[in-house]
This record gives structure tokens, sequence and C-alpha cells, in this order.
């Protein structure tokens, strides 16, 4: 099966872009090296291809509340020019996927959904949409996504800007004209970490505003940045991956994500009557470990204590901005206060990971 590409592939081959699979499309994992991307975003800017995730529409009436429905926070609180965090879950109270919700007008919404799920998830919105009358459209296609990162992110995004993007919000959007192509949606939204925006706007026009960002960030030291940096970015600042520390297996309390899950929210949602119920089990819940000396978890591997598997890594790397070797892992909750020593199995060899509470970024 052939791969799909990005409208800006011919941009990532021009730049000496490592190409590799990911989620069907043939993306860049890095260009001029993982290191170099990955402290770039941390301390200049960063620019990424995010043009594999998906977009669906949802429009009309009952937009809002198909996605309240739907959806595990509180959508019906949003406001036009706001994104919200969201998780969609089954009925037995997994994951489906995480969400990232635009609201547009108060009858239409864009719901940004992972590249590896993006059939999917269409096809779970629209077998369980409770309004009939809602307009559900898979957009995909028609949208280049790029990610501008990093503690110069907001600068860059500015100059290219009209509206005034600076005084927002983390989580507000504008619809305006961006390097001169108009109803783009510049939004405070990001995935490292960091403070930036992500811009949404007509594909036909990604090649040309790849080059202007580029030219923008110039003066700020930007570089483009591939998958792996991307994904080492999202680790250090403990933010979940679909199909690592998600799964469709995986309670959204597990995971942490509480402050998502509007259990109490009128009518419910989808699957939150499965989370109640599973709420207090003694499930495996997500935390983060710190390990002693040089020795890397990977995702896969055996968490124990005192011997006897109690866990499994779900997300592990040598975290760049502090040269530690972190992790993310699902262990008993009696193993997951901040302190605890595990044990993971390094291709059997062991190494010490210490249960650390909050982002990596903060570690001493």
């Amino acid at each position: 099966m052939s791969l799909r590409r990005t409208p800006l592939y011919d941009r990532h081959v021009g730049a000496g872009a490592r190409l590799v699979e990911f989620a069907g499309f043939e993306m860049p994992v890095q260009y001029s090296g993982l290191m170099e991307e990955h402290l770039a975003v941390r301390k200049a800017v960063g620019l990424f291809d995010v043009s594999h995730m998906g977009e669906i529409r949802m429009r009309g009436a009952n937009a809002a509340a198909s996605l309240q429905w739907l959806l595990s926070n509180a959508v019906l609180r949003v406001e036009p020019g706001q994104a919200q965090y969201n998780l969609m879950c089954n009925e037995k109270g997994g994951v489906v996927d995480d969400t990232v919700i635009y609201k547009l007008a108060e009858d239409d919404f864009i719901v940004c959904v992972n590249a590896s799920n993006r059939e999917k998830d269409f096809a779970w919105i629209t077998a369980h949409n409770p309004h009939p009358d809602v307009s559900i459209e898979d957009q995909g296609d028609q949208w280049v996504q790029f990610a501008i990162q990093g503690p110069f992110g907001p600068n860059v995004t500015a100059y290219l800007s009209e509206p005034d993007i600076l005084p927002l919000a983390r989580y507000r959007f504008v619809v305006g004209m961006f390097a001169g192509i108009d109803g783009c949606v510049i939004a405070r939204t990001g995935y490292t970490g960091e403070d930036g925006f992500e811009v949404f706007a007509p594909a036909a026009h990604g090649p040309a505003l790849w080059d202007a960002i580029l030219e923008a960030g110039s003066t700020h030291g930007i570089v483009p940045v591939g998958l792996g940096a991307r994904n080492t970015l999202r680790l250090e600042a403990r933010m979940s991956l679909y199909g690592h520390e998600l799964t469709d297996d995986t309670s959204p309390l597990q995971a942490g994500l509480g402050w998502a899950t509007k259990l109490k929210k009128p009518g419910g949602f989808l699957g939150s009557a499965a989370i109640s119920a599973r709420e207090g089990a003694g499930e495996p819940v997500l935390v983060g470990l710190v390990l002693e000396g040089k020795r890397i978890a990977r995702d896969g591997m055996d968490v124990l204590h005192e011997g006897v598997k109690v866990g499994t890594i779900t997300s592990g790397t040598k975290s760049p901005s502090t040269d530690r070797a972190v992790a993310l892992a699902y262990v008993p909750p009696a193993l997951s206060a901040p302190g605890t020593r595990l044990e993971i199995d390094v291709r059997g060899r062991e190494a010490v990971g210490t249960v650390f509470e909050g982002s990596f970024l903060d570690l001493p």
C-alpha cells in the first residue's frame, strides 16, 4: 500500500529530512538531528508539519449537543473562539481517541483527531452521533496544519497574523489572515510543553506558508522539527500519546485525565457510566519514572517491584532537556506515590526508577 503525503512533502525532501512511515503517511522523523531540533523548541522556536492529523467538521443547531454526548469534557461551556481538550470514549470506558475541539460558531466545530485514528474516529462519530441533523464531514485533506512552538513561537506567529494574536490566552484562537491567506485558524495550542501556536490553513497554500514561516522565524533561530523530537518534547512535558498511554481499554482516570472527564455533567457522555463503575476498582494508574544511571526504558518493558512484574512502560526516552532517562508506566495505585522505587527490565538488565510527580521539565 502506498503511503500518503502531506502538502509539505516536497519541502521535507528539499530540507534533507529523513522520512519514515507514520500512521499511513510518509513523514519527517528528523532534519538536522533530534537533539538539535528538540533544544531549538525549548530555547527558541521550531516548525512542525502536523498536516497528517485529522479534522472532522461538525455543523448544525445540535452540533454542540452531539459533542457533549460524544466527548468527555463540558463541551456546552465552550465559547466561540475557544478550544478544548477531550477524550472520546467507548461503552466500556476506554479511550477511542483524545481530541481537541475548536468552536468556530455556536453551530460550527472542528474536531482535531490523531493521525492514526482519522478514519476510525470519523466512523465512530458518524455511528454514535445522537442528532442525525448534524452535518459531519471529514475535512482532513482540506487543511494543512503547522505547529509553531517555543519561546519565540508567539512572536513568529504574530508577525504573520492578522488580527493580533499575542493577547490570546492558552486554548483560544481566531479565524483570520495568516501570511496573506484568509480563513486560517490560528490557535494558542500545542503538544510540546512550550508556548506557541497551531495554524490550520487551506491545503493548497501549504508550501508557500511553510516558506513564509521559516523566513519570519529566521532571526529567532527557527528550525523544522520532525516526529522524533515531537515525541521527546511531549514526553518531557508528561503529555499522553494515543496507542501508548491511551488505548481502547484504558480509562481516562487511569491516565490522570480526570480534569477533562466530567462524569457529573448533565446527561453524562458515552462511556461515563462505565468509567464511574471502574473508579476505585484498583486499576493500574499512570506514573512518571526517573531512572538512575544510563539505561533507558522503552515502551513495552516490564516494571517490577521486589522482582515481581507489576506494570509496563508505555513511553520512555533520555530527556534532552535534563539529560535524565525518563518514562511513563502503568503500575498499581499502591506503588504510585512519589518517591516509590521500582525496577525496569531493560533487555535483561535491571534499571531502578523512582516515581516522579509532575512534568519532567521540573526535575531538579
